[in-house]
């Protein structure tokens, strides 16, 4: 059984590390991956018991906070989003992501746009009006079956690929980001993506019992190793340089 339960939320518009600011319409993620680092502390932090993939709280009242948050603010970009997938499920119904892009395009901050749905695509009429913004899939691995594995909640690959396909026909800047690195056949993910990419941000798993326990229950510990992180990063730039695209290694 999955909990969902509708909030009011105290703000919506945050200081990140990362960029100047992240925005998550929701807290929990349904897409349940099994490698998330919100994982990690997100359960204690919203006080949450159920396992991850099994509860998220709808902050219905974040378009509205947007509203009062955005004429205050400096200027500076938006991840959207930070710790949950914004174009998770419930967002087809709840459409708050939708809604806050529509509060976004008013004042014309800068986005970034993470997620691993193609429902993203729905929202181009809103998206193709921000003048600066950076739309992009997390494509850990090559393989629907691995994807299937580890991101049980999640759109498969190929449904990620024609999204993408459809998003840069628009003329906006696209990004992959490849991590952690999944069990995959480097080179053809590269292949996959090429055209669709301006940019491929790469990174390895973080590890946790939690998430090394994982592999092993399904006979992948050999995947969860530095060694493969090593190799498949090598692989990967050495693609990445010969197909003349952008990256950036995050470890």
């Amino acid at each position: 059984m999955v909990r969902i339960a509708e909030i009011q939320a105290k703000g919506i518009l945050n200081k990140s590390k990362i960029f100047e600011y992240c925005l998550n319409p929701y807290t929990g993620c349904l897409h349940g991956c099994k490698y998330c680092y919100a994982s990690l502390f997100m359960r204690k932090y919203s006080g949450h018991a159920e396992p991850w993939g099994q509860f998220i709280d709808i902050k219905v009242n974040a378009p509205e906070l947007l509203r009062k948050q955005l004429p205050r603010a400096r200027k500076g970009t938006i991840w959207i989003a930070s710790v949950c997938d914004p174009y998770q499920p419930v967002e087809a119904s709840y459409q708050l992501t939708r809604k806050c892009l529509q509060e976004i395009s008013r004042y014309q901050f800068p986005v970034f746009v993470q997620t691993k749905s193609d429902l993203v695509v729905r929202d181009l009429d809103i998206l193709t009006g921000i003048r600066d913004i950076e739309i992009g899939f997390s494509l850990a691995t090559d393989s629907d079956r691995i994807a299937r594995i580890f991101e049980p909640g999640a759109p498969s690959i190929t449904r990620r690929l024609k999204a993408l396909e459809k998003i840069k026909s628009r003329n906006l800047k696209t990004f992959v980001f490849v991590g952690p690195i999944l069990p995959q056949k480097p080179g053809k993910l590269i292949s996959m993506i090429k055209g669709l990419a301006d940019k491929v941000f790469i990174d390895r798993l973080n590890y946790s019992n939690q998430f090394t326990n994982f592999y092993q229950q399904h006979n992948l510990e050999a995947f969860a190793r530095e060694e493969f992180f090593e190799q498949v990063k090598q692989v990967l730039v050495g693609e990445l340089e010969k197909q003349n695209i952008n990256y950036e290694l995050i470890f």
